[in-house]
């Protein structure tokens, strides 16, 4: 099982990852999958009844509401970064959870690097599949990196203003 960063309790944890992601040309296996939108609308409901844990893996121009019905029964939800500079996916992230009040996993995938730590923490996202074969006391440091914000987001930090009291 390839390692994951876990961001659990303010801490950043190396943990094995019991998913497996399959793609739409290949065939299922069995266990906890990863699949695209695509495959879970069309074999979700038969994963499921299965009693798999499935997790569903978003494209950065995929919406987040296509999967608002289905979200109580999925167990992650992976959102793609294709490019370090494409930033959908926060956007993404953000709405499943305070729009949707998803509380299941949101795992960044694709080009995640440790420099990103910190906003994806911000925006909501609680694992990474990190693509620099950094560690987690690396991304620690990273989330870490900046003691204000200046702006409200899904991790609930008081912005810089309200801790000065404006």
């Amino acid at each position: 099982m390839p390692a994951l960063i876990r961001f659990e309790g303010g801490r950043m944890t190396a943990v094995d990852d019991p998913f497996t992601e399959i793609a739409d040309d290949e065939g299922m296996v069995p266990g906890d999958v990863i699949i695209s939108l695509t495959r879970f609308q069309a074999e979700g409901e038969r994963l499921l009844a299965e009693g798999r844990s499935v997790g569903v893996r978003l494209e950065p121009a995929e919406e987040v509401e296509a999967l608002a019905y289905d979200l109580p029964r999925i167990a992650l939800v992976a959102l793609a970064f294709p490019k370090y500079r494409d930033g959908r996916a926060y956007t993404s992230a953000r709405l499943l959870r305070e729009r949707c009040g998803y509380k299941g996993e949101v795992r960044a995938v694709g080009e995640v690097l440790r420099e990103q730590a910190q906003f994806m923490v911000r925006c909501g996202i609680d694992a990474f599949a990190p693509a620099d074969g950094s560690s987690a006391e690396e991304w620690e440091q990273a989330s870490r990196r900046f003691r204000h914000v200046y702006q409200r987001a899904a991790d609930g930090r008081a912005p810089a203003f309200a801790e000065r009291g404006e």
